[in-house]
């Protein structure tokens, strides 16, 4: 057999002849080959691994272009971009995020006075979803008004500060808005939080889902609020959280679309177009008698008391997203001893303040609503065209709110509530009037 200078044995080559011996490789050259081959095989790892991510990462990729390009939604890009790092994994990073924002850059600051406040004034008269015929003019039932000031936290009051004023349209020549605003606290006198006064005698509360919240079940409006039901229109508000964050259900038009929670906060609109707050299991059940429910947490107030749970410091229970004390737009609902019901939204706020403000206008239960300034928005209605009532101007209902008028005016991913005019007339009665012949006088003779 034929070997090598070092011994090793070489291939016979084509017939069988002996090939010529190799010479041997320097100890360089060996180096050489055997770190190019290192650097194949590595090329190889990287491109194999390369694959693996594209392949893991490309679907995402997608899902967050579809998101950002989804068309029939008003959600800005950073909002999209928001939701869909929430709802792929990254709800911890958002929130981490979120609180060094709001705890730093966008802290508020203590002390002040708030720029002058212009209310809203009375507007048109809004055209009531159905008249209803009666035998005689009769003036539509309506709740008592909202007629106590409500008292501020900061040390002195502002000029109009808790003066509650007609707002919005007339429903039938009456005010079915008030609104006013007082301080969130003591300490961040700059800022207010505006209030809003429902009547839920002259207004019909709708439950109106998003393209994404709560998620499925009947959605007639296509998430807005659509031009042949604008003459009635008078104001709009958000909802809740997102459904994953809210712990509690929701209910669309007698469908459960998530599942409804007992002990929860919640804000039910009844059949005929009222609407309520208090706990689900307790205050309410499920009857023909809703027509729509949305949850949100646990009460704030309950039996006009703070819920003992809200401490500043602890996230446990309300806010998880940004923490309990952390100081942001805020907004909740609440209902008074007259079966009127109150929003409040506005910057600065703990959720200990804004239960505070909800007890302040003299609340039985109240709960929270959605938060930041992105999700916070309401708006009263508008028509400067008596002629065109459908022709809607919506007016923030705090002048920083982030969004203008048309928000619910065009799809949007989240839910919210819309009011109508539409007034209860009293029974009309009839008066029978009884004729009679008085017998002759006596008198003369």
């Amino acid at each position: 057999m034929t070997v090598t200078v070092d011994g090793s044995p070489v291939a016979p080559g084509p017939g069988g002849a002996p090939r010529a011996p190799r010479a041997p490789m320097a100890p360089g050259a060996r180096a050489r080959a055997r770190a190019r081959q290192a650097r194949r095989r590595r090329r190889w790892i990287l491109f194999g691994s390369l694959a693996v991510v594209v392949a893991l990462l490309l679907p995402m990729g997608t899902s967050y272009v579809t998101a950002l390009t989804e068309s029939g939604s008003t959600e800005s890009p950073f909002q999209r971009t928001v939701q869909w790092v929430r709802s792929h994994g990254g709800n911890g990073l958002v929130n981490t995020v979120e609180r060094w924002y709001y705890t730093t850059i966008a802290a508020p600051k203590k002390g002040g006075r708030p720029d002058k406040l212009e209310a809203i004034g009375v507007r048109d008269q809004a055209t009531p979803r159905q008249t209803t015929a009666t035998t005689a003019p009769l003036r539509a039932l309506s709740t008592p008004p909202p007629t106590t000031p409500v008292p501020t936290p900061a040390p002195v009051p502002e000029s109009g500060e808790g003066v509650w004023v007609p707002s919005g349209r007339l429903v039938d020549g009456q005010p079915a808005i008030y609104t006013t605003w007082v301080r969130p606290d003591s300490v961040r006198t700059s800022y207010i939080v505006t209030l809003m006064w429902m009547d839920p005698k002259l207004l019909k509360f709708t439950y109106v889902p998003g393209t994404k919240q709560p998620g499925g079940g009947p959605n007639p409006w296509g998430s807005m609020i659509p031009v042949e039901e604008r003459g009635s229109l008078v104001a709009a508000f958000n909802s809740g959280f997102q459904m994953v964050h809210a712990r509690g259900g929701a209910n669309v038009a007698g469908e459960e679309v998530v599942p409804m929670r007992d002990g929860a906060a919640t804000l039910v609109v009844k059949s005929d177009g009222s609407a309520d707050v208090g706990m689900w299991g307790r205050d309410f059940q499920m009857s023909p008698d809703i027509a729509a429910a949305r949850q949100n947490l646990e009460l704030l107030l309950d039996n006009y008391q703070l819920n003992p749970e809200l401490r500043e410091n602890d996230t446990s229970a309300f806010g998880a997203t940004v923490g309990n004390n952390v100081y942001v737009w805020r907004s909740g609902i609440c209902v008074l001893p007259s079966g009127g019901l109150v929003y409040a939204a506005g910057p600065a706020q703990s959720v200990l303040s804004l239960a505070k403000t909800l007890q302040a206008v003299g609340c039985v239960r109240g709960m929270e609503l959605d938060i930041n300034h992105d999700w916070t928005t309401a708006y009263l209605f508008s028509s400067p065209d008596p002629n065109l009532p459908q022709n809607v101007v919506g007016e923030k209902l705090h002048p920083d709110m982030s969004r203008d008028g048309t928000r619910y005016l065009e799809p949007g991913v989240v839910d919210f509530f819309a009011l109508f005019a539409d007034p209860t007339y009293p029974t009309p009665t009839t008066t029978t009037t009884t004729t009679t012949t008085a017998p002759p006088s006596k008198r003369g003779r």
